[in-house]
């Protein structure tokens, strides 16, 4: 049976099929489009999905969509109403997208489908897709269930249980009480933008100090034993209108929101480090409970608040759960693959047999392109390379370059699906090097100094550098650095506050050390990516150091590279020094000029 999940219309839109059980593919439509975050129907990611499986629309089984819209129509009203007269901009502004093509979803899906399929469309509800993409792939038996977000029809955070092809969501917070849209509001206060500048927020907390927390947690939440919690809506905007916070809001954290172009202070960094310690009081609290109240050992995590890995990190320190699993693709994204599995075993009725690892492939589930087909590509752009035809000369290669303080962009295989490059469309770089997060942040992605980098590190050998003997094959736990490899702070480090703590050495590896001595880790393996590994295996050979600098292969405000044109863009328009694609390699002094590639460049320096 050939099932396909589309999640669409709000964020991330994104396809997958599954057949039989089987996930065969997965995409978000941003990938092919290059419109960041693209919520449009995924034209794109439904075609991939379907030359992967062989199979045309006229062949598919079923259709599933990841939430039910009329319920979400029913949520937007209800709270316009309770608000009237106020938000009547808000509601002029969300009723024509509802109207013209949120309420028609079938039609929308025939005509996605090019009028091809004449087969039932179902519909799940919003957490119940993402609870199916946290257990249905996940490595156990059994296991409880924890979803958080902003908000799906009604339900913004849900927990409950998975057993054997059955998962029962047992409770519930509603809107417009949301963990999700509570650091939202922080993160639009702090100056970045809802539902993409989350990360930011995330990677500036460790520069502050949270000295809000307890305002925080007296004026604007009120959280309970068993998890759950109210948020004071004097504070907040979202329900009327098209701001996130209000003048009260300001008020109580000193001042205006931060405009995106205004200098971060240590007052934005503060308030950032609060409303992080009070994300995690809030998710081990819920966590802590629904140990008690279901008595399982394994706990599987998705929506979008699960990708906050600092928070999962320290979950998995507390040892409430002996085992964690994440979906990779925690956010709405992931709704399209567990809106399929769901109809496959919840629907269905289909048996499951996990076999103790999780069935997600490394989450390399997106399109790749053959050795003929990406050299054709290269030519057109007159591109200069060397072909390896053996895989580990190619590797030994790369790992020279490396070690030599080249920067690598990487791009082989099949494209990940969720946020996280996961070394297939990836940036390289030497963790050794304490001038290498700011050459990789300034001069490639041309964003803020202040966001780490995480380090991939070879499956065995976490637990020599980081307090994490877990696997991580998907980048969404992060975890101290060892002691014995940190590096004394400065005498003087006292007197050293806010971004310039950046510039303070933490251990061996700084370019993947946070200010607070941790780090995002990825454990990656020779089964689910053997060139990545092989990359990993010869730059440990030539310097002992048995992990690289991983992020994503992208230029700020754009999404992760489809296409080798895309990868070869990227490698002329910035400090990027070699290009891998496929087994082709580029070095930047060979290459000719690119036409437009200076200017391309000059409008990310002139709007810093």
């Amino acid at each position: 049976m050939n099932i396909l999940g589309i999640s669409a219309f709000y964020h991330d839109s994104a396809a997958a099929l599954v057949r039989d059980g089987e996930i065969v593919a997965a995409a978000q439509e941003e990938r092919f489009t290059r419109k960041k975050h693209d919520e449009r129907f995924p034209q794109n990611a439904v075609s991939y999905c379907l030359e992967a499986g062989g199979i045309t629309s006229r062949e598919l089984d079923v259709v599933v969509f990841y939430e039910k819209p009329l319920r979400k129509f029913e949520r937007l009203l209800e709270t316009y109403l309770s608000f009237a007269p106020r938000g009547l901009l808000s509601f002029f502004r969300a009723m024509p997208p509802w109207l013209q093509t949120k309420l028609h979803l079938p039609r929308e899906i025939d005509k996605g489908l090019h009028g091809d399929y004449a087969g039932p469309i179902y519909f799940c509800t919003h957490h119940e897709a993402h609870a199916a993409s946290a257990f249905f792939p996940g490595p156990f038996e059994e296991a409880a269930i924890l979803t958080m977000d902003g908000v799906g029809e009604w339900t913004t955070t849900s927990w409950g249980v998975g057993r054997g092809n059955r998962i029962e969501l047992r409770a519930e917070v509603r809107f417009p009480h949301s963990l999700g849209l509570l650091y939202s509001a922080f993160t639009y206060y702090c100056g970045f933008r809802v539902n993409s500048g989350e990360y930011k927020l995330m990677g500036l907390a460790p520069y502050g100090e949270p000295r809000f927390a307890q305002l925080i947690r007296e004026h604007l939440i009120d959280l309970r034993e068993d998890g759950s919690f109210r948020l004071d809506l004097r504070y907040f905007n979202y329900c009327q209108g098209l701001t996130m916070t209000n003048v009260r809001f300001h008020a109580l954290f000193g001042g205006p929101p931060r405009k995106p172009d205004e200098k971060l202070t240590q007052r934005h960094m503060d308030v950032a480090a609060s409303i992080q310690a009070v994300t995690e009081d809030v998710v081990l609290k819920m966590a802590g409970y629904v140990r008690r109240a279901t008595g399982l050992q394994n706990l599987c995590l998705a929506g979008g608040v699960a990708l906050n890995c600092v928070a999962n990190g320290r979950l998995l320190r507390e040892g409430f759960f002996e085992n964690i699993w994440i979906q990779p693709a925690a956010g709405d994204a992931g709704g399209a693959l567990g809106a399929a599995l769901w109809c496959w075993y919840q629907m269905q009725n289909n048996p499951r047999r996990p076999e103790g690892r999780d069935a997600q492939q490394g989450s390399y589930l997106g399109p790749e392109f053959t050795p003929w087909a990406a050299r054709e590509k290269l030519d057109a752009m007159h591109a200069v390379y060397k072909v390896y035809a053996q895989e580990e000369d190619l590797a030994e290669e790369i790992a020279a370059e490396l070690a030599r303080g080249k920067i690598v962009g990487h791009f082989s295989g099949r494209a990940e699906f969720g946020p996280r490059a996961l070394g297939h469309r990836s940036l390289l770089g030497d963790p050794r090097d304490p001038d290498m997060q700011r050459r990789m942040n300034v001069a490639i992605k041309f964003r803020e100094s202040f966001r780490p980098f995480a380090p991939a590190v070879m499956e065995g050998y976490q637990s020599e550098y980081f307090e994490l003997t877990a696997g991580s094959p998907y980048m969404l736990l992060v975890a101290p650095v060892r002691p014995d490899k940190r590096v004394e702070a400065n005498l003087e480090e006292g007197a050293v506050s806010g971004l310039a703590r950046l510039k303070l050495p933490r251990s061996g590896i700084p370019a993947v050390t946070h200010v607070d001595y941790s780090a995002r880790v990825q454990t990656v393996s020779a089964a689910r990516s053997p060139r990545f590994h092989a990359i990993l295996t010869a730059f440990a050979r030539r310097t002992g150091c048995p992990l690289l600098v991983n992020t994503s292969f992208n230029i700020r405000g754009e999404p992760i590279v489809h296409s080798p044109g895309d990868a070869y863009r990227c490698f002329m328009c910035t400090d990027m020094d070699v290009l891998v694609v496929g087994d082709c390699l580029m070095r930047k002094e060979a290459q000719p000029r690119m036409p437009g590639a200076a200017e391309y460049r000059g409008q990310f320096l002139a709007h810093d």
